[in-house]
């Protein structure tokens, strides 16, 4: 299955992305996303993906999900990812499921094709904790 996006910029480096849902502003301007955002993003709807999933097939029921990720650059050239911390809050989740719910995350970073990705580059941290 192919993924498509198509991006139309200005001459010079303001755009709009679309995709097959919705579309976004590009670039410096204030409510657009830049293109580490975009990265970011990615991999936090990704995660978010084959986590719901992962909880789904273990019938764990929750009421929601908060994402905190930190991307850190290299400063040498080409300025990949050298680090990445992701900060999870599950809210919602019986203190008898605390246990499964860090087990189905941990599965999520294994499954998700992103996390998987950017893993060839980057250190990858997170941190689960309930509220």
């Amino acid at each position: 299955m192919a993924n498509n996006v198509k991006m139309v910029f200005d001459n010079q480096m303001h755009g709009i992305l679309t995709g097959h849902h919705g579309s976004s502003q590009v670039g410096p301007s204030e409510g657009a996303l830049a293109p580490y955002d975009m990265v970011l993003g990615g991999l936090g709807g990704c995660l978010n993906h084959t986590f719901q999933s992962v909880l789904d097939k273990k019938q764990i029921k929750i009421h929601g999900v908060n994402y905190a990720i930190e991307g850190v650059k290299r400063t040498e050239v080409p300025t990949t990812l050298k680090e990445v911390q992701i900060d999870v809050i599950v809210s919602g989740v019986d203190e008898d499921k605390k246990a499964q719910v860090e087990k189905a995350f941990e599965l999520a970073t294994k499954y998700c094709s992103v996390f998987q990705t950017i893993s060839k580059i980057a250190t990858m941290h997170y941190t689960v904790s309930f509220k």
